[in-house]
């Protein structure tokens, strides 16, 4: 029976320091732990505008808006070396003009190249409803920035290029959809786990989300462990608006597992930040450990590996949670307010 693990807290001293020591303790099962996750986010979801849900609803719903969506990796993939003038003239963005036409002839040829076509093709039809989804998302996007230009969209492949999965900005939204072919894709024999576990096709508009995020985020101005986290926190909370539906494992990019450990040991994880005097420190180190893509958070204890990576990120969403349950704001102003007056306001205080 697969069993869940839990932090529970243990004052030791050495020397001059405090330490939170974290020891396991079994939940119950992972499938009725992710039942009440989902029954926990339908009810978050009902809070998290400053309007009501149905008031935000129906201003969505009721905006008018004109997308263009070009499949580029499928008209690549049914070219032929003939064809090249044509594509070169109806997709000039994906032929830069330094690199000869020999080079795309040969990409044409490629046997790995037309492999990865057809896998695209059988992930991302040609029926796929991304026009619809990326519609959705830019319309609550404009809900919550009024000035919001609504980009083209074009979808074509990268030789999974993983760290370039999307690219986002006034005039383009460019989807990589060779990163979004599943998590056990042979394409992905030899990435890290961390890593392949998001390549699968429901982390997409999760990852859009996040491009677009970025522009509306102020980035901090101090370089502390808190504004980090309160910086990646409102990224996060941007998707708690802009896709309601989404499950919140896949907001952060977490396993159901991965969610519920965070979950059950929140109390745990903030005290061990308080204890150890993290949350004003500027040591770089802290954004490695707790911040960035990994495969589990580096607490220097010997269960990290059973922890997941971002525990930092995750705490800043919470934060900005608190915030927004305590606090009413416009979203625009939400996102430039300074990490400390949003932190001093949140009340943030999880429960043991």
């Amino acid at each position: 029976m697969a069993q869940m693990k839990q932090i529970d807290k243990a004052a030791d001293n050495y020397q001059n320091n405090s330490a939170i020591m974290i020891h396991l303790k079994s939940v119950p099962v992972a499938l009725l732990r992710h039942f009440m996750v989902v029954i926990a986010s339908f009810v978050f979801g009902l809070t998290i505008s400053c309007s009501s849900p149905s008031e935000r609803e129906k201003a969505v719903d009721a905006m008018d808006l004109s997308l263009e969506l070009e499949r580029f990796d499928l008209a690549f993939a049914e070219a032929i070396p003939e064809d090249l003038d044509q594509l070169k003239r109806r997709y000039p963005l994906f032929f830069p003009t330094q690199y000869p036409d020999s080079i795309w002839v040969a990409k044409i040829k490629d046997t790995i190249q037309i492999e990865l076509n057809e896998a695209v093709k059988n992930f991302f039809p040609e029926n796929a409803n991304i026009e619809d989804q990326c519609a959705a998302l830019f319309k609550q996007i404009k809900y919550d920035f009024p000035n919001f230009v609504t980009p083209k969209v074009a979808t074509t492949t990268s030789d999974v290029d993983y760290k370039t999965k999307v690219i986002a900005n006034q005039a383009w939204l460019i989807l990589m959809l060779d990163n979004y072919l599943g998590q056990d894709h042979r394409f992905y024999e030899g990435l890290p786990r961390f890593v392949a576990k998001n390549l699968r096709p429901e982390m997409l508009f999760s990852d859009v989300a996040t491009a677009f995020g970025r522009k509306f985020v102020a980035t901090p101005k101090d370089r502390s462990f808190l504004a980090q986290m309160i910086y990646y926190g409102k990224l996060l909370y941007l998707k708690d608006l802009w896709l309601p539906e989404m499950p919140q494992e896949d907001k952060i990019g977490y396993t159901p597992d991965e969610l519920a450990w965070a979950e059950d040991n929140e109390y745990f994880i903030w005290q061990y930040m308080l204890t150890q005097e993290y949350l004003y420190s500027t040591n770089s180190r802290l954004k490695n450990r707790f911040i960035d893509p990994a495969p589990y958070s580096k607490f220097n204890l010997d269960l990290d590996h059973e922890t997941p990576g971002m525990i930092g990120q995750w705490l800043g969403w919470q934060i900005v949670r608190s915030y927004t349950r305590h606090n009413k704001i416009s979203v625009e102003d939400l996102m430039n307010l300074p990490a400390q007056e949003l932190f001093n306001a949140s009340h943030y205080k999880p429960s043991k």
